[in-house]
Order: structure tokens, then C-alpha cells, then sequence
């Protein structure tokens, strides 16, 4: 990664991590807070603010709403995705209605991604 941290990305990590959306909220405190392999939320990593960041698993989670389907943003996207994939982090995206509707579905498909990524790491 390019530093540790960028210094100009901690306030609005800190900001993000205040003002969760629904969605994040919902997935950190009822899944990934307790979940045995470390989570951080909002982590800064390079240039970016990762939603949801295993250092042990090199696994990254980013809950998407609508606006990331506009030509735009999934073009930030991609950027992105190719950017933390430089540096051997494997990226999920997750449609903030998966996470509404399908709780449970999306809780298991992340266990299941993480414990993909451990078997591969060892």
C-alpha cells in the first residue's frame, strides 16, 4: 500500500464511521463485530475508505447503494477494485438490498469468502 494510512482520509474515516449507513450498521453490529476474524469498519487503505477491511483474511467488503450503478461510479469502482487487488486484497461488493433482504445469505456468503481467503493464505 502506498502508506499505512493516508492522514487526509482519517477525518472522514472518522466522520463514516460515526454516520454508518442502515446497511453497514446492520451488517456490523449484527455479524462482523463478533465475527472471529477481525473486521475493522471504514479503514483506510491508500487512497481509499474501505467499508469493511480483514487484514487476516486480505479481504475488503464494500456494501453498495444505487448510486453505484450509474456509469460513473462504477467506473470509481473498478478503479477501485483494481487498485486494492494490486496490493493482494480480494474485494466483495454487496448491494445494500442484499443486505436488507437477505441478511442471512449475505452473513454466510462472507463467512464463506473469508474462510476461502484463510485456506489460501496458509
Amino acid at each position: 500500500m502506498q502508506r499505512k494510512y493516508n492522514k487526509q482520509l482519517i477525518p472522514p474515516a472518522k466522520h463514516l464511521r460515526r454516520e454508518m449507513t442502515k446497511e453497514e450498521r446492520h451488517l456490523w453490529y449484527d455479524f462482523l463485530r463478533y465475527y472471529p476474524v477481525r473486521f475493522s469498519k471504514q479503514k483506510v487503505l491508500g487512497k481509499y475508505i474501505a467499508d469493511f477491511y480483514s487484514a487476516e483474511a486480505k479481504l475488503v467488503l464494500e456494501l453498495d447503494g444505487s448510486q453505484h450503478y450509474e456509469i460513473d461510479e462504477m467506473e470509481n469502482d473498478a478503479d477501485r477494485t483494481a487498485f486494492l487487488e494490486e496490493y493482494g486484497l480480494r474485494v466483495i461488493r454487496i448491494p445494500n438490498n442484499e443486505v436488507t433482504g437477505n441478511f442471512r445469505g449475505v452473513c454466510e456468503y462472507i463467512d464463506a469468502a473469508v474462510k476461502q481467503s484463510l485456506s489460501q493464505l496458509r
